[in-house]
């Protein structure tokens, strides 16, 4: 059971990663109207504009990590104390 919590720790990790980029990108298009920097040679890009996207990304990154670690630990504690009552 405990290899289950740990791909399922890794899969939540990958899908809000995939989520929150996706999220950053249309929130920089929104903002700024111009689309996020990709960094393949993009000389038009300004490197302050290059800069805070990062930044930002960096950020949200490091959010969505930290919540969806505590999240599923959470919920592999719930899980595990639910069992122990049975």
């Amino acid at each position: 059971m405990n290899l289950f919590f740990k791909l399922l720790g890794a899969g939540v990790s990958v899908g809000a990663g995939l989520i929150g980029s996706k999220l950053v990108n249309k929130g920089w298009e929104k903002a700024t109207g111009n689309k996020p920097p990709k960094g393949n040679d993009d000389m038009e890009t300004s490197l302050r504009s290059a800069l805070s996207f990062a930044l930002i990304s960096a950020i949200v990154s490091t959010l969505i990590q930290v919540l969806a670690s505590r999240g599923t630990q959470r919920a592999i504690a719930r899980f595990a104390k639910s069992q122990d009552i049975v």
